[in-house]
């Protein structure tokens, strides 16, 4: 505990295949069969409630299109910021670092980086890669609101994507003492 709250001060990682697609999915070759396995996608289970995303019919077009050309269009694979959520289960660790007014997380994809505002929420000065970040506590679950951000991040190397207006809504708490339950919320 830290200050009456749970202390997440440290190095964490995601376990799971959420970086490649964010729906259920089974394995798929790589692009170029002379690299073997080589980018080819594991199968895995998706992290989305009911495994839906309810695009309207044009975005779904669009999601399409980001998937045809995954291999050079994914934001990732420029090495751009990853955006939030998923900065949070892309196969890198980060680490949190935990004040009383500020919460820290440092990512190791990108360098990337965003600083959790505890007190003082301010609205996004401008849209950014990895949005602009207001947190609160409810009991011993960290609850973070992430506004701001840009429309250049995508959900995951499947083409999943949302438009500049997108809130996401963070939920961070420990199930045991080595684990820490993640919980995205978007609102699009």
């Amino acid at each position: 505990m830290r200050d009456g709250k749970p202390n997440f001060n440290g190095l964490w990682q995601a376990l799971t295949g959420a970086n490649w697609d964010i729906q259920d999915h089974g394995a798929a070759p790589g692009p170029y069969y002379q690299l073997g396995a080589s980018y080819a996608v594991p199968a895995g289970q998706g992290i989305v409630d009911g495994n839906d995303i309810p695009y309207r019919p044009e975005a779904l077009e669009q999601k399409k299109l980001n998937f045809l050309n995954r291999w050079t269009a994914d934001p990732e694979t420029k090495c751009f910021m990853p955006g939030i959520p998923r900065a949070n289960y892309l196969p890198f660790p980060f680490q949190i670092v935990q004040g009383t007014t500020k919460i820290a997380f440092a990512y190791e994809f990108a360098t990337s980086n965003r600083v959790v505002n505890m007190e003082n929420h301010q609205k996004a000065p401008v849209p950014s890669w990895m949005g602009w970040s207001n947190g609160h506590w409810e009991g011993d679950t960290l609850v973070i609101e992430v506004t701001g951000n840009n429309d250049q991040t995508w959900f995951d190397r499947a083409g999943n994507f949302h438009s500049d207006v997108m809130k996401v809504t963070e939920r961070f708490k420990y199930r045991n003492a080595d684990v820490i339950d993640y919980e995205a919320t978007i609102d699009d």
